[in-house]
């Protein structure tokens, strides 16, 4: 079961083991280069049997979520739930991969971006909405793996601008 299945646009998972889900208008994006992405980092990273979602939320529903699980105020850009919690290897991600990945078919859980923080972000840093997406895909996905850059002394920095750089983003 995923998070977000209680809602009437929840993503069907006969066979998918990938889907990004668009619930938001208030910004025009295309769903299949995202789609594309997220399988790119999901082969990048050894888990490409593992399921997952990304859901594309509005302002207003992240907010709800960011002060519901995080007691936090406001809308944020990125947001992960994972089904699990795991513990990383003690290996460096370049000895092996960066965290126990489980079962192949394991659902890792779901991610919620927000494209309008995400534009504000994308437009302050001088990038495109496109490569902003694919960064918040892969920083949710590095932390449906059990990394927290709040509390690793910056190793999940590390394995993520080494993954940016493999996968092409700035």
């Amino acid at each position: 079961m995923n998070f977000f299945q209680g809602d009437r646009q929840a993503v069907n998972f006969q066979g998918d083991r990938q889907a990004v889900n668009n619930r938001q208008r208030a910004v025009r994006l295309a769903r299949r280069p995202l789609e594309t992405f997220l399988r790119r980092a999901k082969n990048e990273l050894g888990l490409e049997e593992a399921s997952l979602t990304v859901c594309l939320v509005s302002d207003a529903e992240i907010a709800r979520m960011n002060e519901k699980f995080r007691k936090k105020k406001g809308p944020t850009d990125v947001l992960s739930f994972p089904m699990a919690e795991r513990k990383r290897r003690k290996r460096p991600a370049s000895e092996g991969g960066p965290c126990n990945r489980g079962t192949p078919s394991e659902y890792l859980g779901d991610i919620a971006i927000s494209p309008a923080t995400a534009r504000r972000y994308a437009r302050k840093n001088g990038r495109k909405l496109s490569s902003e997406l694919q960064v918040l895909i892969l920083h949710g996905v590095l932390h449906l793996l059990g990394y927290d850059h709040e509390t690793d002394r910056g190793e999940m920095d590390r394995v993520e601008r080494k993954l940016r750089k493999r996968l092409g983003l700035a």
